[in-house]
Formats: structure tokens, C-alpha cells, sequence
């Protein structure tokens, strides 16, 4: 006899029941009570999240209030996880209100394989999100700026690339392109439309091909990685942006987690593909939190907008600035006491010293740095980024050392590894690319030598740089602030101007190296360091340099803004200088400078 079958029975008969069964029947009223409590405790619960309309945290798992959620722009108040954003949504993050124009938004959507279904595959996407495809394009304003802006929705198939979301792509840049605007795209994707096959894989080549005719033009393109962005759209448009920033905690990568799992059974580690694994390995300038998102997009405007301007004084016309020594530096300038060479080394050595950060901090008006050489690792003992010195945006190169034990420990004493100089020379090709002129703080006792640099191609590194140097077509201008160590400091030291602070060195080598290759006795390298003629005066009477950097009492002392106020007023000078000269006559200088050595 099935339940229900005794159930009704019980209810028919009930004098037949016996004591068993009414111990049955007690329990089986129990568990319907609870059954029913437990069904009114649910609608009530859903009652209560549907008026205060709650939602689900992806990280944490808590049920967080909606409204809160959005105020915050889809970021969890509990712990700071991001929730997927969909397009609307993501383009009133970033665009001027009402200003978002879309395009091609009518493309004619076909099935290239007859994939079986897939036709009602894209109708159920279109009627679950309302979107004709799983990627949006079109141009508006940030900040009055006018962009073309591209958001993937993963809602939409888990914005996969088919040949609609290629075409849409490679039509939007291609329009950028012929405009002449840069192009923001928020990338998102689980990789290619299986049910496109090989067709999906075309689409990596052409959204590439138009992106290298977009940058041939001297365009800015930036990518935005969001959660998730997988497969071949990692492979592609994701991975070749001028600048290539990720939301916090997005997975990043290749092959996915469940697919590495299942093609080859590794496990991934915690923390693997995620947005802040990507900066440390090399492959993202940095992470952009919302909240800073749309500044973050305008300060990239402003800092590439370059093109067209070949020299300071194309800005001092837009800002009336000119420039004029102010009357505290002339008295200043005067250098402190004279010392030896040995002295000088001792002195450059010394973790006291102010680092370029330093002077960074008093010459210009902001500084963003970016990470990384896009094939192994962002090298911390050499930094790079974008800056502003009154209103001209520069790209900046500087060597770092560290300031305690721990912080020279992460910067490897200020030696770079091979992957330091990639980065440099990445930016400085991009600075090339956008016209901003180049200024690198140059202090390394010099490359750094271990298996690892050798294993990564150390001397290759250097090579590239001094050959690519020697032809940027924009102005470039090198400052030794301590330490200039060898091949290791020359590597971002091949410069238009070549300057130097009143203490610094600038050797073949160190006077140790010097003194156990010549001498057979690294004891003497005191006696070396007055042979080598490695001081700012020695190298000035050379024509290696051509100014020396006074230091108002030495560096040692509180001056740094004395400093920088010198630095700041003759790199204006120094950028006036270029004014109405072609790229190839600047290159052209640099080439001569160093032929006549």
C-alpha cells in the first residue's frame, strides 16, 4: 500500500487502525506539518528579499540589499566582491549621461555551420537580455571627450565570439579609426561560439588586424578585462590594448579552470588567472576599481591626446605658461662642497638618498604608473608610467632601489632583470607612438647577473633597448640621480640630453669590478674609484653629459624639493627646445650624439 493509498484509507476506515499504525499516522501528520511550516518560513523569506529585493554576493555568498549594491556600483558593502555588470548598466558607469549613440546595432545574425538549434539559441539570449548580440558598440562622451565604447555582456551566450560579435567589433574600430577617436572596450567571454567553429576562430585575426590599423594611426585603444575573460578573446582584441587594465578579482586567462582541468587534470592554485595575478606577471598596467573607472578613462584621454604636439611650447600656448628661472633657484644655485670620488660612491649608496619617486613627487602633477612587459612579469626595481608636467602629458622611466630592507628586497636593490628593461622599452615605444617626450631617472649599480636574468635573456634586453632608443622619434631626456652602473644603466640612458646630480656616478662598472679586473684586488677600489673618471665633473669635461644637477649641499640633506624645482624649471627648457622639429630630426640628434663618442 502506497501513501496515498493509506492515507485515504485511514481517513475511511478509522476504527481499523492499529497502534502501530496510529504511531504511523502521527508521524507522517509531524512531517506534513513541517513540510507545511517549512513552505510558509520560504514565502515569507521570499517575501521579505522580494520588498527589500535582495540579491546573492558571487564572493561571498551573503544576501545583500539591491539598492545598496548599486549605489556602489555592483560591488558587495560585506566584502568587496564584484557582481557582473550588464551593458546598460556598465555604459552609464562610463559614458556622459544620454550621450551613448549605438551602432550597427541591426546586423543580420546567420547560422555559418547549421549548427543544429543554434538559431533558437540566439532568440532565447535575445529575449532573456534584450540584446541583439553579446556585444554592444558605439560612440559617446566621457567627461565631454568623445570615445568609441564597446561593453561584452556575458548574460549573451557568455559573450562568446561568433562572427556578429567580430564583425561588430572590427566595424567599430575601423570607424574609431577613420574618426580619429580612441577606443574603450570592456572585455568579457567564455571565448569562441562553438556552434560558429572555425568561423568563431577567424574573428581573433580580424578584430587583431583592425586594432594594428587603429595604432598604425596613432589611436589609443585600451581594453578593460572583466569577469570572466577567457579563450580566444584573451587571445586577441582582450590582450592588444595600449594600456590593458582589469576590475578586481576578475579570472583572466586562456584555457579556463574547468577546461585545464579536464584536457590535461592539473588543479589550479588559489589565486591562479585572477586580475591581480595578471599585474604581477606582467600582463595588465593595474587594476581599476569602479569608483575610479571613469576618471580613470578621462586621465587616459587626456595623457594620449599628444599626437600633433611636438614640443613644449605647443602647450605653453594652450596654458600661457612661460618659462622663467624663479628668482629662489638663481640664488640657490650653487653646488655644495666638493668631494672625492670614493666619497661619491659611498654617498650614492646610501639608502637615505632621495629616490626619483622623490623628485617625481614636486616636478609633476601627477603620476600613474604602469605594470608589467606583457610576456613574463612587472620588474618592481624599474618603474614606468605615464605623467603630467604642467599640463604635457610625459612618459616617465625611473630606476628604484627601495628605502628599508623589505622594500629593497621587492625592487632587487634597483637591478633590473630583462623583464625591467622590456617594460621600459614597451613604454617608451608607446610614448613614441602618442608623441610624449621621455624623461628616465637613471639609478642601478647595473643589470642584474644571476641564472634567472641569464635563463630570460639579460643581454637581449639591453641590446633591444640602446638599438630602439636611438631611434624614438620623440624627445628624450635622461637624468642620473645616483648610481649609473654599466650596460645596466645605459639600457634607459640613450638620450637627447644626458644629465647628471652633482654626487652621482656613472662607470664602466663598479670600482670593485674595476679594481679586481685590472688589479687582481677588489680592496682597491678606493684607489679605482679616483682613476675610472666616473663624477659628474669628470664626465662633463668629456661631452659625456651635458649638465650637471647641483645639489644645494648635497643630496643627503633636506633639498629634494630645491632639487626638483631645478629639475622641473630646465626640463621646460629642454622641452622648448624641440619646438617645430620633426620625429626624424630628433632621432637624427640622438644619432649624432652618440656617433661623435
Amino acid at each position: 500500500m502506497g501513501r496515498l493509498e493509506y492515507i485515504r484509507f485511514q481517513r475511511k476506515f478509522p476504527e481499523n487502525l492499529t497502534e502501530s499504525n496510529k504511531k504511523l499516522d502521527w508521524k507522517l501528520k509531524k512531517k506534513a506539518k513541517e513540510a507545511r511550516e517549512e513552505q510558509i518560513r520560504a514565502e515569507k523569506q521570499q517575501e521579505k528579499a522580494e520588498d527589500r529585493s535582495l540579491v546573492k554576493c558571487p564572493k561571498c555568498g551573503k544576501m545583500v540589499e539591491r539598492a545598496l549594491v548599486v549605489k556602489k556600483k555592483y560591488v558587495c558593502y560585506e566584502c568587496g566582491g564584484y557582481f557582473r555588470v550588464k551593458t546598460n548598466n556598465r555604459i552609464k558607469m562610463v559614458a556622459d549621461p544620454k550621450s551613448f549613440e549605438p551602432w550597427f546595432e541591426d546586423m543580420e545574425v546567420s547560422n555559418p555551420l547549421d549548427y543544429e538549434g543554434y538559431e533558437d539559441k540566439l532568440a532565447g539570449a535575445r529575449d532573456k537580455t534584450g540584446l541583439k548580440e553579446a556585444v554592444t558598440v558605439g560612440r559617446c562622451k566621457v567627461y565631454g571627450n568623445d570615445i568609441v565604447l564597446g561593453v561584452c555582456d556575458s548574460r549573451f551566450l557568455m559573450a562568446s565570439m561568433g562572427h556578429v560579435v567580430g564583425e561588430k567589433i572590427t566595424m567599430a574600430i575601423e570607424r574609431a579609426t577613420q574618426l580619429g577617436l580612441p577606443v574603450f572596450l570592456f572585455c568579457c567571454s567564455g571565448g569562441a561560439r562553438m556552434q560558429e567553429g572555425i568561423v568563431s576562430l577567424m574573428q581573433m585575426a580580424k578584430t587583431s588586424a583592425a586594432i594594428k590599423k587603429h595604432g598604425d594611426a596613432g589611436l589609443l585603444y585600451c581594453s578593460i578585462l572583466t569577469d570572466p575573460t577567457t579563450g580566444g578573446v584573451t587571445a586577441s582584441f582582450a590582450m592588444l590594448g595600449d594600456v590593458i587594465m582589469a576590475e578586481p578579482g576578475a579570472l583572466v586567462g586562456f584555457a579556463g579552470p574547468r577546461v585545464i582541468r579536464q584536457t590535461i587534470g592539473q588543479e589550479l592554485p588559489e589565486g591562479f588567472q585572477t586580475a591581480e595575478f595578471l599585474v604581477e606577471h606582467g600582463f595588465a598596467d593595474g587594476i581599476v576599481k569602479r569608483e575610479n573607472l571613469k576618471k580613470t578613462i578621462h586621465f587616459l584621454i587626456k595623457s594620449h591626446q599628444g599626437a600633433g604636439k611636438n614640443s613644449y611650447a605647443d602647450f605653453q600656448e594652450e596654458t600661457g605658461f612661460h618659462f622663467e628661472p624663479s628668482e629662489l633657484l638663481k640664488e640657490q644655485m650653487v653646488y655644495s662642497r666638493p668631494r672625492s670620488a670614493w666619497e661619491k660612491v659611498r654617498a650614492v649608496r646610501q639608502v637615505e638618498r632621495p629616490a626619483a619617486t622623490d623628485y617625481m613627487n614636486h616636478i609633476f602633477d601627477v603620476f600613474v604608473e604602469a605594470h608589467g612587459d606583457r610576456a613574463y612579469r612587472d620588474d618592481k626595481a624599474l618603474i614606468g608610467g605615464i605623467a603630467f608636467l604642467e599640463g604635457q602629458p610625459v612618459t616617465v622611466i625611473a630606476d628604484l632601489k627601495g628605502k628599508n630592507l623589505q622594500e629593497c628586497q621587492e625592487r632587487n636593490f634597483g637591478m633590473p632583470l630583462p623583464e625591467g628593461y622590456r617594460k621600459a622599452l614597451r613604454l617608451m615605444k608607446q610614448a613614441e607612438k602618442f608623441n610624449r617626450p621621455i624623461i628616465s631617472f637613471v639609478n642601478t649599480s647595473g643589470a642584474f647577473c644571476g641564472i634567472e636574468a641569464e635563463e630570460r635573456g639579460q643581454g637581449e634586453a639591453i641590446a633591444r633597448n640602446l638599438m630602439e632608443m636611438a631611434g624614438l622619434k620623440v624627445p628624450v631626456l635622461c637624468i642620473l640621480i645616483g648610481e649609473g652602473g654599466s650596460g645596466g644603466a645605459l639600457a634607459t640612458a640613450v638620450g637627447n640630453e644626458v644629465w647628471m646630480m652633482e654626487n652621482a656616478t656613472y662607470s664602466i662598472l663598479s670600482p670593485e669590478g674595476f679594481a679586481s679586473i685590472l688589479w687582481k684586488d677588489a680592496g682597491r677600489a678606493q684607489e679605482a674609484s679616483e682613476v675610472m673618471n666616473i663624477t659628474a665633473q669628470d664626465l662633463k669635461r668629456l661631452g659625456v653629459i651635458e649638465r650637471i644637477i647641483p645639489e644645494f649641499g648635497g643630496a643627503d640633506e633636506n633639498t629634494t624639493e630645491a632639487i626638483a624645482g631645478f629639475m622641473k624649471e630646465h626640463i621646460r627648457e629642454f622641452l622648448q627646445k624641440y619646438t617645430g622639429k620633426t620625429g626624424e630630426e630628433i632621432a637624427q640628434e640622438r644619432y649624432e650624439r652618440f656617433r661623435n663618442f
